[in-house]
This record gives structure tokens, sequence and C-alpha cells, in this order.
């Protein structure tokens, strides 16, 4: 009796003939291998080679570059930009508050760093500064220009207080009235005596007319 035709030793050498034939066709496409250098994976399809870097991940510990600016200079570069920018302080203004004991209390070669790399309009600081005088306490230009030069009060340079009146926005025969308001109704002074304060270079210094405008509008 003969043996089945599977049982047989041909037949399964034939089965593995085939087998290996059928995986090595299906192995031969597309061939990718990892490179040994992590981040970087290389490709290879039809003989040519493709390859995609990522990017390195920067270290979140590294330290700040060191730009050669010392700590306290840059604190008092920041202080600078914000009575500037908030409070529309004149340059010697500035230095004064930072070096001052009773104020920011930096030293000086801190403060002049500063001053000296801020950024600021003074020009439009004194304009800033004119106005609120203006629009607050009523006070005549020249009264505003001295206020704004005085080394007892902005120290704004004699150009940018100029600058400052030159440019303001301002009604002084209105200005005049009000402080003359405050003179006659209020410390009940005569009208002839409202006038020499308002006019006075110790007083007010409203010019004559403003002055004039003001006695005539005050009933």
């Amino acid at each position: 009796m003969k043996k089945p035709f599977y049982k047989r030793w041909w037949f399964w050498l034939i089965v593995v003939v085939v087998v290996l034939a059928i995986a090595g066709g299906s192995g031969g496409g597309d061939e990718s291998t990892v490179d040994y250098n992590p981040g970087t994976v290389s490709s290879q399809t039809d003989g040519s080679a493709a390859q995609s870097t990522q990017p390195d991940v920067q270290d979140v510990n590294e330290p700040p570059v060191d730009d050669g600016v010392p700590q306290e200079y840059k604190n008092a570069l920041a202080k600078a930009e914000s009575y500037s920018s908030l409070m529309n302080m004149s340059k010697q203004s500035i230095y004064d508050q930072l070096t001052s004991e009773h104020g920011e209390g930096f030293p000086a070669e801190a403060a002049q760093y500063a001053v000296d790399n801020l950024q600021a309009d003074y020009n439009a600081n004194a304009l800033a500064k004119a106005q609120s005088y203006s629009d607050n306490m009523h006070m005549s230009k020249q009264g505003i220009y001295d206020q704004l030069t005085s080394q007892h009060g902005e120290q704004f340079t004699a150009e940018e207080a100029q600058y400052a009146v030159d440019n303001l926005q301002a009604d002084y025969n209105a200005n005049a009235l009000e402080k003359a308001k405050r003179y006659y109704y209020d410390m009940s002074m005569s009208k002839d005596a409202v006038w020499d304060q308002l006019t006075s270079e110790y007083g007010e210094q409203f010019t004559a007319s403003e002055a004039d405008y003001a006695i005539a509008n005050l009933e």
C-alpha cells in the first residue's frame, strides 16, 4: 500500500521551498533601519535614502545669558522706567529719587546707568506735568514754567519746560479767574489786592490782561 503524497518527504521539501520563496519575496520591499544616533531615523526605499532629524531640546535649567550688566543696575533701570512712564518725571528728578536714602537707595553708579539708558521723552513728560498744573492748580504760564524748571520743583531743563508751555492747551483767563475766586471768596481779599496777587512776580504771575479778565468776572 502506497503512502499518501502528503506523508512523503519530497512533498514537505516542496512546501518548505515555497514558504521560503514567499517570505523572501515579501521582505524585499521597504527596508528601514534605525541609526545608532538617537533622534535620527534613516529610511531606505528602492535604494534611495531620506533622513529626518529631530530638533534638540534646550535644557530648561540653563542659566540666563550673562550680558555683563549687574542686576542692581537693571533694577535701577526698571524703577527709572516706571517713574518716567507713570509719573512723567524729569531726568534729574528720576536720578535724585533713585539715589535718595528716602527714595530707592540705589548706588550712584546704578542710578547713572539707569538715566543714561532710559528711553524717555522728557519733552512729553514736561508737557504732561504742565497740563496737570494748569488743569488742577490753575496756574499761569510763567508760574508753570518756573515750577517745571525749579530745583525744588520738577527740575526739567529750560528747553523741556519751554516746549511744555509752548504746546500746552490752557485757558489762562479761566485759570486767573479760578485763582481770583479763591482769593476773593475764600480769603476775603479786596479786588485790588486780588489783582495785585494775580500779577505779582512773587505771586501767581498772570499777565495784566488775564488779571483784568478775572476781576471783571468775579461777580
